[in-house]
């Protein structure tokens, strides 16, 4: 029987617009839009940015190997938040009462203004689906309102962590990278005072969590587009299921070693797809040698060390191969990769696998 949620089940957790991850190319996000979120009391947050597409400063998502950061932000921002460059965003409703419950509401792109946006189309699919699992992952396994002690390891450029700061919860970064941790930072300056208090950012490595963190210190973990860089992922697993504390949530996002032949073969690259039958090794957009995972070894080293995986999810269906036309409506191809990413055989060749592991059991 499949690890999961039911096939062809809906999510009913909420979406939000997440902004581009980091490994795409800068010049792609120079023009992206920004808006602002209204400061307000703690765990609050009221309607959702307005955006529309212009030029001038925008943010550069930081490479995880080098690379740029944001290069400005509203110069009126409570908060700077960000859509995937060329789309247009609505606002939303008032946000959750007072306490961390939820984050904020859906907020969706609308709009793609750009036929050159390919890689922004594909991080806000990648940042928006795992939004929704994680809160749908969060809903099922802690109280309503319940502030979390959350760990990202492997911050990038801080979508997710972030996302639940600004919904009230106490957020740990930990990121080797003093590029990443000083742009994040300088995002949070420009930020809400109750947002900025809420998150410690620190450089370090994400295989030395022992010598940062005591056991059981987080209730929720994320790991996103980490193990791909590390060639031996099981020591790091382990430090991480540590920090847990019992009935602790472990994220974790990688690249699916089982769907690697997928992509060129869809794009006629033969040579290529042949090779990724063979071998989970590959080079990533930006030439950097990355390692992808499958399932069903993560779920045994999730399972050897206390932290067994209940839940999975297929992230980027749909929205992975190159050729994948532009949506003239965002909000249905998001409901058709959320579909898939939840329904087999579709989540089992996403181009990413959400795995979800609970401490304890």
């Amino acid at each position: 029987m499949p690890v999961g949620p039911t096939p062809g089940a809906e999510s009913r957790a909420p979406a939000y617009a997440v902004g581009p991850r980091s490994g795409a190319r800068p010049a792609e996000y120079a023009g992206a839009a920004h808006g602002t979120y209204p400061a307000a009391p703690d765990g609050v947050f009221g309607a959702a940015p307005v955006m529309a597409p212009e030029p001038g400063p925008g943010y550069l998502p930081e490479p995880r190997h080098g690379g740029g950061a944001w290069t400005g932000s509203s110069p009126d921002a409570a908060w700077a938040g960000s859509a995937a460059p060329g789309y247009a965003v609505s606002a939303a409703p008032a946000g959750p009462p007072p306490g961390p419950a939820h984050p904020p509401p859906a907020v969706h792109a609308v709009e793609v203004a750009d036929e050159g946006l390919w890689e922004g189309l594909r991080n806000t699919v990648r940042h928006e689906m795992v939004a929704r699992q994680i809160d749908e992952q969060m809903a099922a396994r802690f109280p309503a309102g319940q502030r979390l002690r959350v760990l990202d390891v492997g911050l990038a450029h801080g979508t997710q962590a972030l996302r639940l700061a600004r919904a009230g919860h106490e957020v740990t970064a930990l990121e080797s990278d003093p590029a990443t941790v000083a742009a994040v930072r300088r995002v949070l300056a420009a930020g809400p005072a109750e947002v900025r208090d809420r998150v410690r950012l620190l450089e370090g490595d994400g295989r030395d969590t022992g010598a940062h963190f005591t056991p059981g210190a987080f209730d929720l973990v994320l790991c996103h587009g980490v193990l791909m860089y590390v060639p031996e992922p099981d020591p790091l697993l382990a430090g991480l299921a540590r920090v847990l504390a019992p009935g602790g949530l472990l994220s974790l996002l990688v690249r699916n070693a089982d769907a690697l032949a997928l992509r060129p073969g869809l794009a006629g690259d033969w040579d290529r797809a042949l090779a990724a039958f063979d071998s989970p090794y590959d080079t990533d957009r930006t030439g950097v040698p990355v390692r992808a995972d499958r399932r069903e070894a993560l779920a045994a080293t999730l399972a050897g060390i206390g932290a067994p995986l209940r839940a999975w999810y297929g992230v980027r269906v749909f929205t992975d191969p190159p050729s994948c036309p532009r949506p003239a409506d965002l909000d249905r191809l998001l409901a058709a990769e959320d579909r898939a990413g939840r329904t087999d055989p579709y989540r089992a060749v996403a181009a990413l696998l959400h795995l979800c592991g609970v401490r304890g059991g």
